[in-house]
């Protein structure tokens, strides 16, 4: 079997804390009182046990913070989550940083010129004829047209190629005075901190890229936003997202499979962005899975949290580190558009 595979994946993840040290530590003074007994509910079921913040609300409190400021922060930050995971991902690869001929990023929590696709070539001396890439805005599913954009370079030019995942979404959390809705408080009880890179080369062992696909449903695209405000970026997130993915997430696992002449049963590995316990509850009725086939995602939201773009790629490490790994993978992720990704991997013998 011979394309784009999937060699080696390195994470990295900041500092921990308890979901319940979040709220009763940061959360839950920083809530109107009215609102209190709402968002206790909302961080007791939202499925997370701990997470990672690079900046962390125990700590250091940004809620008040500009733009402009938590933008520096980023880059702070970024910068040696970043280095780490690609050092991983090629450690794991056993591949040198002369061996990549492009190097893309996906970041939607902060943006900084030159970029971290830049700074990191830089200071992990790459050659300045590596080709890059820069994927912002896309959310948590810009991770799969990542690897995609990646492995086409792979297939064209036949040199290896590495893509990085870094969010802070730690960075944005909200003033309490008049940013405290329902949804920012779902937003603020899942998200979380990581990178993750993935290394690309043309054959090899590891996992194939047999293909990436996609659906946007333009109809709904109020319902999942990040807004760039005066006080960092802020989510948007309706309660009607997982009935969005309930019309389409069959049809496009589906087609996908059927191009390749394989059913769901065929399926033994399942990477599912964890956008909160509704979204792997739909997705896990429609798709007629098993809580065994769905462990790896509740795994991931209960131990890391939903890390934005990085977070399929945990759920993807967390499979091929098992006793006995997949050989054939679907991951699905989701956002804004909406829009529903969904990639197949096939492990080489």
């Amino acid at each position: 079997m011979v394309g784009a595979t999937i060699a080696g994946v390195g994470l990295a993840l900041p500092p921990a804390a308890s979901q319940e040290d979040l709220w009763t530590g940061f959360f839950r003074q920083h809530l109107p009182a009215s609102a209190r007994s709402l968002g206790e509910r909302i961080f007791a079921n939202s499925g997370v046990v701990t997470r990672q913040a690079s900046v962390s609300p125990l700590i250091e409190d940004v809620s008040d913070w500009s733009t402009e400021k938590r933008m520096r922060r980023y880059l702070v930050e970024a910068m040696p989550l970043g280095k780490e995971a690609v050092s991983r991902a090629l450690t794991d690869a056993d591949l040198s940083i002369n061996d990549i001929g492009m190097f893309a990023v996906c970041s939607c929590t902060g943006y900084v010129t030159p970029g971290l696709d830049i700074l990191l070539s830089r200071d992990l001396g790459m050659s300045p004829d590596t080709q890059r890439l820069f994927i912002g805005h896309m959310g948590c599913y810009a991770a799969l047209p990542g690897l995609g954009s990646v492995g086409d370079y792979v297939n064209a030019r036949g040199r290896a190629a590495l893509l990085l995942c870094a969010e802070l979404t730690s960075l944005h959390v909200q003033s309490s005075v008049t940013r405290f809705d329902t949804q920012q408080i779902v937003a603020h009880a899942l998200f979380s901190d990581a990178a993750a890179a993935v290394v690309v080369t043309p054959g090899g062992r590891g996992y194939v890229l047999a293909e990436v696909a996609a659906v946007t449903d333009t109809a709904t695209a109020d319902q999942m936003t990040w807004d760039v405000t005066d006080l960092g970026f802020r989510m948007g997130l309706s309660p009607k997202v997982p009935q969005v993915l309930e019309q389409h997430v069959r049809t496009l696992v589906d087609d996908l499979l059927a191009r390749h002449g394989l059913s769901r049963a065929d399926v033994d590995g399942w990477a599912v962005h964890p956008g909160g316990p509704r979204i792997l509850n739909v997705v896990e009725r429609e798709l007629e899975l098993t809580v065994e086939q769905m462990a790896a995602s509740r795994a991931t939201l209960a131990e890391q949290g939903n890390c934005s773009s990085p977070t399929v790629l945990l759920i993807l490490e967390r499979l091929r580190r098992q006793a006995r790994p997949p050989d054939r993978i679907v991951t699905l992720a989701f956002g804004p558009g909406l829009t529903l990704y969904a990639s197949l991997l096939l492990r080489t013998p």
